[in-house]
């Protein structure tokens, strides 16, 4: 008996191996071009703050990128939506352009004030470098889709410095409702390799902390771990994260129809999405809600960071940074959606928690989390990110708002070419 299994274990060993083998330069080199675009991120984000009159140059910095596409793009416009469809099914294959043109155009999007994020960048930029190294290779139609997934859990597993959600999510993300586990040790492998890669080369992940702890509920002389209260509070919280989640998603397809339809010629799409930003800073007479909004560059700014303390973002914060996106992405500029999708529910949440008198910190962990995985339809993939992030003592928290907000995100996400495989509970 033991004889028969043999060349069975023996063919799964070797195929593992050559799996280990054919990810970790694609995460290598993932994970160092993660590191070079965070630290460029960092060095444009400093000269914005520095000179904010580069904000009134957005409109042209939209009409550059457009450009940029135009005459070396090709179908890398399509970006995340492109990698999707090359790997549910395989075309043309995922341009090596893709990586520099997304690395470049997210910057000039940042440097004049959009409000974008990068995992976009860091997702596309695995996916070419994929896509590259899967030539190379001369790897069969079935291996290179396995190898792209691949690529994208590096690049997301880089740029949040969570090694176990990049490769949930590369898994997680293709279809709502199912995992594709044909890629489970390519994607852990790549996720961890291009994590440690990018750390090798000295970048810091900002770091989150809940000082809220629960205390144990006592019920009919039992002590339970969860209060019911705040057990009820979470899964209200949830349902506003996943509306939320809703509205981002379609406020970004809605302004992008509209300006493909109503503004012509197409290069000045940007231009009138970069007018709509800077008009809006002003009336807000804020910047707070351009960029990437992780820190401020002024004391009681509203950010990221601030939001997990009390006065740390206004009532309706989370609507600014969901408009001043919705508006940036939807004309044409680059970038990515999670991060404002992490500001957006971390400044919900806080909201939420001073009108339930419940715990700022916990709450904006919540809405990190639970609006991103509405958005992208990731619960579980989410839930091991509040892990990541936040440490394990909240993870039924994590969970309940997630799978909450998964639901009420309806059929709603920010990946067009994202397949619809089971559907949701009362679909």
């Amino acid at each position: 008996m033991r004889m028969l299994n043999t060349p069975l274990s023996l063919r799964l060993f070797i195929a593992l191996f050559r799996w280990t083998l054919l990810a970790i330069p694609v995460a290598i080199a993932t994970g160092s071009a993660v590191a070079l675009f965070l630290w460029l991120l960092d060095v444009v984000t400093r000269i914005r703050w520095a000179h904010e009159w580069l904000l009134f140059l957005l409109p042209a910095a939209g009409i550059a990128i457009y450009f940029l596409y135009q005459l070396w793009g090709k179908n890398s416009e399509k970006g995340n939506n492109l990698i999707i469809d090359e790997i549910h099914e395989p075309g043309g294959g995922v341009p090596k352009r893709m990586a520099p043109l997304v690395l470049l155009s997210t910057l000039i999007t940042h440097l004049f004030g959009g409000s974008a994020g990068r995992e976009g960048t860091a997702v596309q930029m695995g996916g070419s470098i994929a896509g590259m190294f899967g030539k190379w290779f001369r790897l069969t139609e079935n291996d290179l889709q396995i190898l792209l997934m691949a690529g994208i859990a590096a690049g997301f597993g880089a740029v949040f410095g969570t090694p176990l959600t990049g490769t949930i999510f590369a898994m997680e993300v293709l279809t709502v409702g199912k995992l594709s586990y044909k890629a489970l040790l390519p994607c852990l492998v790549a996720s961890i390799a291009g994590d440690f890669t990018c750390a090798a080369w000295g970048l810091h992940h900002t770091q989150y902390h809940i000082h809220f702890h629960t205390a144990p509920f006592q019920l009919a002389g039992l002590n339970l771990p969860l209060s019911p209260l705040l057990l009820v509070y979470v899964i209200g919280a949830g349902a506003a994260f996943g509306f939320t989640a809703y509205l981002f998603a379609e406020s970004v397809h809605r302004f992008k129809q509209l300006f493909n339809r109503y503004v012509r010629p197409a290069w000045l799409v940007p231009v009138a999405g970069g007018c709509l930003v800077i008009v809006l800073r002003f009336i807000l007479n804020t910047p707070d809600y351009l960029g990437l909004g992780v820190t401020s560059n002024h004391a009681g700014g509203v950010s990221l960071v601030n939001a997990f303390t009390a006065g740390g973002a206004d009532s309706f914060s989370w609507l600014w940074k969901l408009l001043f996106t919705a508006i940036t992405l939807g004309s044409g500029f680059k970038g990515g959606e999670v991060t404002p999708l992490f500001f957006i529910g971390a400044t919900l949440g806080n909201t939420l928690a001073i009108l339930l008198h419940a715990p700022v910190d916990l709450f904006a962990a919540l809405g990190f989390i639970a609006v991103f995985a509405g958005a992208t339809n990731t619960p579980l993939a989410c839930t091991v990110m509040g892990v990541e992030l936040f440490g394990g003592e909240h993870i039924v928290y994590f969970a309940i708002a997630c799978f909450t907000a998964y639901f009420f995100s309806g059929d709603s996400s920010i990946y067009s070419a994202q397949r619809k495989g089971i559907p949701k509970l009362f679909h």
